[in-house]
């Protein structure tokens, strides 16, 4: 894909994103506020949904692509890496890790954001997993510049992440995004710097790494959505939106 399929948001479509941004990052505040021991996928997945709505909004993962999918937000819990789809069946136990992933629209404009949450008090082996994770998202936000590349975004990740033995996963990746969800440039989360897509300012896309304890390989399951590690070992992920800007960087999805 040349860059000419590449978006570039002016100053006011990366203010409206700003703010579609922020109401992600409270939308995932007020679920990660819910997360505990009893609680279903399926309540988190009607709060979001009341939520949203009740901001003026609605839930861009709801009815997406083919099979559409079934829910307002993705659950994904323990070796499931992304894509999970919420049910009733689905009660979050103690020890457990789950990612929520929300994406509303705001005035056109799609926030899309996610963390991984504990659920009461998991094992140090699945909090270290976490904490990792969490700190390959920044370091692959670090690593973005007006005039660096798209590789040099997913070496800093595939760096660190391999640093504990732990892989990347390689069959989902970031992408662009504003008014439509998902759009040039993909942004793989392990590569090499100095390759890929130059960055320029105006360009907005996601970045969201997906890490396991073992292997890289994805099984999805037959509803055509939920993806999860093939050995089954656990993986986690966090995702930020962002703008690159004259300036550096900015993470559009911060509640602040």
């Amino acid at each position: 894909m040349g860059n000419e399929n590449i978006v570039l948001l002016s100053a006011r479509e990366i203010d409206k994103m700003r703010q579609a941004g922020k109401l992600a990052a409270q939308l995932l505040k007020h679920l990660g506020n819910m997360v505990k021991p009893g609680i279903s996928t399926y309540e988190l997945n009607e709060e979001a949904e009341k939520w949203t709505k009740a901001k003026g909004a609605k839930s861009a993962p709801l009815g997406y692509g083919n099979p559409p999918f079934p829910a307002s937000i993705c659950t994904s819990v323990n070796e499931v890496i992304c894509h999970g789809i919420p049910n009733k069946k689905q009660i979050l136990k103690d020890g457990d890790i789950i990612n929520i992933d929300v994406t509303p629209i705001l005035e056109g404009y799609h926030g899309d954001t996610s963390k991984t949450f504990f659920v009461g008090n998991p094992s140090l082996e699945a909090k270290k997993l976490v904490e990792v994770t969490e700190e390959c998202l920044y370091r692959g936000i670090n690593a973005v510049r007006p005039g660096g590349r798209i590789g040099d975004i997913g070496a800093a990740i595939q760096e660190y992440a391999e640093s504990f033995g732990y892989s990347v996963v390689r069959n989902f990746v970031g992408h662009g995004i504003g008014r439509t969800f998902h759009t040039p440039p993909q942004v793989p989360h392990f590569g090499k710097k100095g390759t890929g897509k130059k960055l320029r300012p105006g360009m907005v896309f996601t970045i969201e790494p997906m890490i396991n304890i073992g292997t890289w390989e994805a099984d999805v399951l037959e509803d055509g959505w939920t993806a999860l590690t093939k050995d089954r070992q656990l993986s986690a992920q966090f995702e930020h939106t962002i703008a690159i800007t004259h300036g550096g960087v900015e993470i559009l999805t911060l509640d602040t």
